[in-house]
């Protein structure tokens, strides 16, 4: 099997890790890697904003709790008012992914480029997982100011983030089992 399919087979979502910090080089290679996925239209009007200092994940993990708060949603009031809940699981770097909500692929461009952030990370030794709480909260005034004073653009929705770092000693990961059914080929 060639090394591009070992890496997808390998890659599993990664949700402890240890406080080791990714390193420039690595997380540069798994920014340029998001740049090479497809965009609708080769517009690109994505951004990357990548974040390696502890105290803003820190300040950006209680504004999300913040926004969580003040939902209905009794599960997210209690995420909001939990001492312990970390959206990015402590990882040290976390990449938010935000795009121009203009255009209806956008979503599936920042998808795309998740993707290829995923497997670039994988291929060299480092841990990730998708985190979806700030494309529900990026609106709120609070979680909102601290994006745009970060670099992500103000008109940009937020479409996921994903988790970087190296996986905590004896985090266990789930064996990949394809269900039955979920491949169809129609050919001649």
């Amino acid at each position: 099997m060639n090394n591009v399919l070992e890496t997808i087979k390998a890659r599993r979502s990664v949700r402890a890790y240890d406080n080791r910090q990714v390193p420039l080089g690595d997380l540069q290679a798994i920014l340029e890697a998001a740049t090479y996925a497809p965009s609708g239209m080769h517009y690109e009007t994505w951004h990357f904003t990548a974040i390696q200092r502890t105290e803003t994940l820190t300040e950006l993990n209680n504004r999300i709790k913040g926004a969580f708060a003040k939902s209905s949603d009794l599960r997210l009031q209690e995420r909001g008012a939990s001492s312990t809940y970390c959206c990015y699981y402590h990882a040290p770097t976390l990449v938010i992914v935000s795009n121009e909500p203009t255009q209806w692929w956008a979503g599936m461009d920042c998808a795309c480029a998740i993707e290829n952030m995923f497997l670039a990370a994988q291929s060299l030794g480092i841990a990730s997982c998708w985190i979806n709480q700030l494309g529900t909260t990026c609106n709120d005034p609070e979680v909102r100011a601290l994006l745009t004073s970060l670099g992500v653009p103000e008109g940009h929705q937020v479409y996921g983030c994903v988790a970087l770092g190296y996986a905590a000693p004896g985090v266990s990961l789930k064996e990949k089992v394809v269900k039955a059914g979920t491949v169809t080929i129609v050919a001649e």
